[in-house]
């Protein structure tokens, strides 16, 4: 009975495996938000936000669903990096984004923008927050080739850096750290209060520690983008993530919270993103997604 009981439970496990492998992390699907964050009587703007896609070459469902994002028609793109899992697949996600590109953006990377995965075991991330100490031979991408494309169409780089974008009349102040999972954040470069006459603040950064979330909330940035977390990638239904891989709580693992310091607060989107390291190419009750976030005036009530 032990003997059939473990069979059952490793067919169960081979199911749930081939599952999320070959079906849900296929399962492309866009989320929809709202957020209450610009000034009273402004016009809402629609932005995107794109992570995680961790392309590797020959993922054509991934990258027919990319091609399918600019029909969404959003004012701004923001992407918190994690773009290619190989130098091979820049040239397909570039031509997947298409007229994508032309659309005001900003971008910042993370770690599989500077170097390629690395061979790990997949049940480590379950267990601990996995950084660059973790050992093993990287194998840099083509970052700056990279950087190029992105910013070839109109993109602004926020790595550690400011930028304005006009966007239906208003002005939007971005600010934004490189990644840091792997220490290559120094938020005092940006830090300070917003620009006079900037309509709404808003902070960008790869992996949602929170010492960059304080600091970002701390200076009065209503609206803050991260990635990082693939949701949990693995998640229990009815429960959710089991981990965010950064000191992140789970509970805002994926979608739209609130992010609370004692000298502030801000609305904090973390998105699932759309891929994962192609050593743990599965996902588990958290679909690949991107999220189109629809940013509206606050009440004045």
């Amino acid at each position: 009975m032990i003997g059939n009981l473990a069979a059952g439970l490793a067919a169960g496990a081979v199911a749930c495996v081939g599952y999320g492998t070959f079906i849900e992390a296929r399962s492309f699907r866009v989320r929809r938000v709202r957020v209450p964050v610009l000034p009273v009587g402004a016009p809402k703007v629609r932005v995107l936000h794109i992570s995680d896609i961790h392309l590797a070459t020959g993922q054509r469902p991934k990258l027919a669903f990319i091609s399918r994002l600019a029909a969404l028609e959003p004012d701004v793109v923001v992407s918190t990096g994690d773009n290619i899992a190989s130098g091979e697949a820049l040239p397909e996600l570039l031509d997947a984004l298409g007229r994508l590109r032309e659309v005001p953006g900003v971008f910042v990377f993370g770690s599989n923008d500077y170097y390629g995965a690395r061979l790990s075991n997949p049940l480590a991330y379950l267990a601990r927050s996995s950084s660059k100490e973790d050992g093993g031979e990287l194998t840099p991408l083509p970052t700056e080739e990279l950087r190029r494309g992105f910013e070839a169409g109109g993109w602004q780089d926020v790595n550690t850096g400011r930028t304005t974008l006009e966007v239906r009349g208003l002005k939007l102040e971005f600010r934004g750290t490189s990644d840091a999972h792997h220490q290559l954040d120094n938020y005092s470069l940006v830090a300070g209060a917003p620009a006079d006459g900037v309509d709404l603040a808003v902070g960008v950064t790869h992996a949602p520690y929170r010492r960059v979330l304080d600091a970002m909330a701390s200076d009065g940035l209503p609206l803050i983008f991260a990635g990082h977390t693939h949701g949990g990638q693995v998640c229990v239904p009815g429960w959710g993530a089991l981990t965010t891989n950064c000191d992140l709580p789970p509970r805002q693992a994926k979608g739209l919270s609130q992010h609370v310091t004692p000298e502030g607060s801000s609305w904090l989107h973390v998105s699932a993103g759309l891929g994962s390291s192609p050593f743990a190419p599965y996902r588990f009750a958290c679909p690949p997604e991107t999220t189109l976030l629809t940013l509206t005036p606050v009440s004045n009530g």
